[in-house]
């Protein structure tokens, strides 16, 4: 039965969790991820790395966190920086839809609203 991201990717092997990303999901790697954003037109720099990090903290207690949780989060991270403008110059795709999808999570209800054709 197939339970993890991994198990798909790579079955029968053994994943370690990454120190990086202590709140990973299970069968989550750096590699896998780094693949998803090849397919989602995204070159993987350190600050999308750190935008998986805070995701996966945001995922970490709730198995489906409200979108502004994930959003407030993103945006006090990246303030330095711009906030959540800036997470939207570096992923085009919708800030918080593309950082869940490379993090190995499902997007929160409402990042994606296809009659509007816009994502979050």
């Amino acid at each position: 039965m197939v339970t993890s991201m991994s198990d798909i990717v790579n079955p029968g092997a053994a994943v370690e969790p990454d120190p990086d990303f202590p709140n990973a999901p299970e069968g989550w790697t750096r590699g896998v991820a780094a693949e998803i954003g090849v397919t989602l037109g995204v070159d993987i720099v350190d600050d999308h790395w750190e935008a998986v990090r805070v995701v996966h903290g945001c995922y970490k207690d709730e198995v489906a966190p409200r979108l502004r949780l994930v959003r407030d989060a993103l945006d006090a991270r990246f303030d330095a920086k711009g906030g959540f403008r800036y997470l939207t110059e570096i992923t085009p795709g919708g800030p918080i839809t593309q950082i869940c999808l490379v993090a190995g999570l499902d997007p929160p209800a409402g990042a994606k609203d296809a009659g509007f054709g816009a994502s979050a």
